[in-house]
């Protein structure tokens, strides 16, 4: 997977972005339990979905203040 872009993240909606933030952050606790169990393939994966996440954030955070 490719990691996303801030600009396209910039493009979604607040909602959408929740959701979005939502399903990423399962997905890595998923990935993790699936790391510690040796069970994880890509394990750079991790790495992506955790950046992402804190893009996320970032926008979030920077439309509070605005």
């Amino acid at each position: 997977m490719k990691p996303r872009k801030a600009k396209d993240l910039a493009e979604l909606t607040n909602e959408e972005l929740l959701e979005l933030l939502k399903d990423s952050q399962e997905t890595l606790a998923k990935q993790k339990f699936q790391h510690a169990l040796k069970q994880l393939q890509d394990t750079a994966y991790l790495k992506i979905l955790r950046k992402d996440i804190a893009r996320m954030k970032t926008i979030i955070n920077q439309r509070k203040t605005k």
